[in-house]
């Protein structure tokens, strides 16, 4: 039997619960894997509350986009793995049906890489949805440089964090930015050239400022909403504005004239690719390798106290990633 996490109504962290469950057999081209630990994603918060952009059937709803485990079986004419290997799992489309949020699951054998050597389990469990996102967005859609000045938002999170080192990596310039000037220092130790929180100054005047008065190449929007209009006149003429999270809930005004380029980005766009994947894993491996790239741990729960860790990221005061072991 397999313990997963399920919710039969959409609320708070309270509708989840621990059922067992049969362990499935991967089907063809499929392998089935031994999660030991997963991450807690926005996404995840949403789909629980419904929220979520995508359709979640009830009941017996599933939750976790991204885990890291052992390869347990392989499903007929499934090639290039074998059981014991360690993986990272790095997309669940059909999280709602066969979500991490489990002691097995199953998923096609192409949604798996190899875990790099140099993470443990914790770690490994929460690189995958934030680097691949900030990679996605910073360099397939913008097409980050040596030299680009990045603003960050959400510079706290998981992906904001991601994009830090990753901007680092490749010797861009990574600014973040962040609602609390208590976190100016943390951020600063993570990475950041320099810190905007928005408590204490103007982002638009302290962007100019740190660019020499000419705005940003880049702009990495986690957040969206109407302060998205503030971002837009922090960047330079001709500069490239990502969107790439859904933090506020409120709308995003469309702007009224820019001279910016403005793209929406969502993971799976590339995470279902697997000649960007190939990509996305060969930066990651190189990164780990070098030292550049670790994913910030905040705290660490215990399957049973899944509605904790949830309660945990709505918080807002997260350090880094929300883990749950198993």
């Amino acid at each position: 039997m397999s313990r997963v996490v399920v919710f039969d109504e959409f609320g708070g962290p309270e509708v989840m619960h621990v059922v067992e469950e049969p362990v499935a057999e991967p089907a063809a081209g499929e392998v089935r894997v031994r999660i030991e630990a997963f991450a807690v994603n926005p996404l995840d918060l949403m789909m629980r509350s419904g929220t979520s952009p995508v359709t979640v059937p009830l009941p017996h709803a599933r939750l976790g986009v991204e885990g890291t485990g052992v390869v347990d079986a392989l499903g007929p004419e499934t090639t290039g793995l074998e059981i014991g290997d360690p993986v990272i799992l790095t997309a669940i489309p059909d999280a709602s049906a066969r979500g991490s949020y489990a002691e097995y699951t199953t998923l096609p054998a192409s949604r798996v890489i190899a875990r790099p050597a140099g993470l443990g389990i914790t770690e490994a469990a929460a690189v995958w949805v934030a680097y691949s996102t900030a990679y996605g967005a910073l360099v397939e859609k913008a097409g980050m440089r040596p030299g680009d000045h990045v603003l960050i938002t959400a510079a706290s999170g998981g992906v904001g964090r991601a994009a830090m080192q990753i901007a680092n990596q490749i010797g861009a310039v990574p600014i973040a930015v962040t609602r609390h000037t208590t976190k100016k220092a943390g951020l600063l130790a993570a990475g950041a050239a320099a810190v905007i929180a928005t408590d204490d100054v103007d982002v638009v005047e302290a962007a100019r400022h740190h660019t020499g008065g000419t705005g940003v190449d880049i702009v990495l929007d986690l957040v969206t909403g109407p302060g998205q209009q503030d971002l837009l006149k922090a960047a330079r003429t001709g500069g490239t504005l990502v969107a790439a999270g859904f933090l506020d809930p409120r709308p995003t005004p469309s702007p009224e004239s820019t001279s910016l380029t403005i793209v929406g980005y969502r993971s799976f766009e590339h995470t279902l690719d697997p000649v960007v994947v190939k990509r996305m894993a060969a930066f990651l491996y190189a990164g780990v390798r070098l030292g550049a790239l670790r994913p910030a741990i905040d705290k660490v729960f215990a399957l049973d106290d899944v509605v904790e860790a949830h309660r945990r990221l709505e918080e807002g005061l997260h350090a880094g990633k929300v883990v749950v072991k198993i």
